[in-house]
């Protein structure tokens, strides 16, 4: 999700972790927080003052990137809070608002499972990006998805909706027909959901590599530069960087 139209040369990046199995720690190399006030459940609580609990990672590789991580159980809190708070849904955008994060890129890391925190996700970001593992299960589960994506949108009365950039496929085997079956079918799914310019991106490949990767807290393009799924992000990275103007 880009939010900022800029020209710069280099990117500055927030993830910001919505999914209480708190993956982004693993994935960035991160302890997790010790308490629920260094984790994005502060922001989402009351008494938040705009001090955002953001961890640098990969300061090493002179990357500007800041994590707000997740707790399971706060954020499980958080969660159900916000079915009673009178401005549940709008919650993250109106924090984003009042206390804008100075970064070019912020990144939503929503839980696979829809539910408030998918909505307050919709509710606050500008673009959706929708991953898409190329088993029947996950195909089934992305169609709800967009669903899902089309009711809320109207439910919370988005205007414009946020365009959907694309569908990127991932964990791609090109020997395994299923694979490639539903890899035919995307492009004809996205294009009778009427998606406007949304597009279905060339495949991420399977690799054992991503695993070794996460498990050693870097991105694979830091894990192993050389590695040819490193390309596969290409046209992601390119889309984003014309949307913020960067380069």
């Amino acid at each position: 999700m880009a939010r900022r139209k800029l020209s710069r040369r280099s990117c500055s990046v927030a993830l910001l972790d919505l999914d209480p199995q708190g993956s982004l720690s693993l994935f960035c190399g991160l302890a997790k927080p010790a308490e629920a006030s260094q984790s994005i459940s502060s922001v989402l609580s009351e008494d938040f003052s705009g001090n955002w609990p953001l961890a640098p990672c990969w300061s090493s590789f002179k990357l500007k990137v800041d994590v707000c991580q997740s707790l399971q159980q706060p954020l499980l809190k958080t969660a159900d809070d916000l079915v009673s708070h009178p401005r549940g849904p709008y919650l993250l955008a109106d924090r984003l608002a009042d206390y804008p994060l100075p970064h070019d890129v912020i990144i939503l890391d929503c839980p696979a499972t829809l539910g408030r925190l998918n909505l307050i996700a919709l509710g606050a970001c500008t673009h959706v990006i929708i991953p898409i593992q190329l088993e029947p299960k996950s195909a089934s589960g992305a169609a709800e998805l967009l669903e899902f994506y089309f009711i809320e949108c109207r439910r919370l009365r988005l205007n414009p909706y946020p365009p959907v950039l694309g569908i990127v496929p991932n964990q791609y085997r090109p020997s395994q027909a299923i694979h490639n079956e539903i890899l035919q079918q995307l492009p004809q799914v996205l294009k009778n959901l009427q998606l406007g310019d949304a597009r279905c991106y060339s495949p991420i490949r399977f690799s054992y590599e991503f695993s070794n990767a996460s498990g050693a807290g870097l991105p694979l393009q830091l894990y192993r530069k050389t590695h040819a799924a490193c390309q596969d992000f290409q046209e992601i990275a390119a889309d984003i960087s014309r949307l913020i103007g960067a380069k």
